[in-house]
């Protein structure tokens, strides 16, 4: 992958699974919330699923679409786009009737010092996008963010483990999806809550943040020394295939590798094949932010990109100065303020 183009196209090549997906979804499909890192890709591969499949159904983008050449990229596509304002109920009220809701709109970064808008965004939205289309399925996306540090001997949080969020990103999350747990009771909404865990595209992600500390020799802190990664591809395959499993009360998902991976040996990785070292400091405490994925794998199989492949792709990138959404993941933090 040398281009964008190259990186979206990865991204968005749908599976078999993908395609025999999208024909078991009836009806069109909306995505609320699709101009962040990841909607996108996830568009693209539901009208190339689609298309593949050889059958009818419309793709409804919506978000503000502040910068308009996510929406430029989105039309040309052959999806369509609607610019509203989904804080704005009566801009709500006025979006088409969808049997099909993947729910993308979040807010995490810039939340310390705007509390506020960060739950309006997670929390307050989630419920009037729940009443709205309280009559469609909805895969919701959600965060392993919502799950207590957990000890590495424990392993990873399971979608049994009690949520216990820490900092106002986290809880606020936790409200959305208890947003879209009163939605599922009131009014028999089927859902599924994905809590997501590093989506790894190589514009953006904690691979691409090690990467490129080892990359520019810049210190790299170990304090947060575990994490769990997805090929954004494979979390965009997953949602589609989601619906499915949608129900009453909401399927609750989570979704990244199964691997428990270590920054201090991702970032060895780095450095020989960069030729050069890495700056570690600190050292790793006995917890981490960590999910347990056997049940998506349970469901969907591995994911079909592997931890190397994605280490190869991201150094690559880095190497050829491709380009990054200049956004670091902030993977690092443990008390949850971002």
């Amino acid at each position: 992958m040398q281009t964008q183009e190259d990186l979206e196209e990865r991204l968005s090549r749908p599976s078999p699974a993908d395609v025999r997906a999208v024909r078991e979804i009836e009806g069109d499909l909306m995505i609320l919330g699709v101009a962040g890192k990841m909607g996108p890709s996830l568009a693209l591969l539901a009208r190339r699923a689609i298309d593949e499949a050889g059958i009818a159904k419309r793709i409804l983008a919506v978000a503000r679409f502040s910068d308009s050449t996510i929406r430029e990229k989105l039309d040309s596509w052959g999806i369509e786009t609607i610019a509203t304002d989904l804080l704005d109920q009566s801009a709500l009220a006025k979006l088409p009737d969808c049997p099909n809701v993947i729910f993308m709109a979040a807010r995490k970064f810039n939340t310390t010092g705007a509390e506020y808008l960060t739950w309006a965004l997670n929390t307050y939205l989630p419920g009037l996008a729940a009443e709205r289309f309280r009559d469609s399925k909805i895969v919701a996306f959600s965060t392993g963010n919502v799950y207590p540090l957990r000890l590495l001997t424990e392993g990873g949080a399971t979608e049994t483990t009690p949520p216990s969020p820490v900092g106002e990103y986290a809880q606020s999350a936790l409200g959305r999806e208890r947003m879209f747990e009163y939605g599922s009771s009131r009014w028999g909404t089927k859902v599924a809550i994905l809590r997501l865990n590093y989506a790894i595209d190589l514009r953006y992600g904690v691979l691409l943040d090690i990467g490129s500390k080892v990359y520019e020799q810049k210190p790299l802190d170990l304090q947060m020394g575990y994490f769990n990664a997805i090929w954004q591809g494979d979390a965009n395959s997953i949602c589609l295939r989601a619906f499915a499993h949608c129900g009453v009360p909401p399927a609750i998902l989570n979704v990244t590798g199964l691997e428990t991976l270590s920054v201090r040996e991702i970032a060895n990785q780095f450095s020989r094949r960069f030729g050069r070292s890495a700056i570690l400091r600190g050292t790793e405490t006995d917890s981490a932010l960590l999910s347990d994925a056997s049940r998506m794998q349970a469901l969907f199989g591995a994911p079909a990109v592997s931890v190397e492949e994605m280490i190869d792709w991201t150094a690559y990138w880095i190497s050829s100065h491709g380009h990054t959404y200049g956004k670091p993941t902030h993977f690092e933090v443990r008390d949850g303020r971002f």
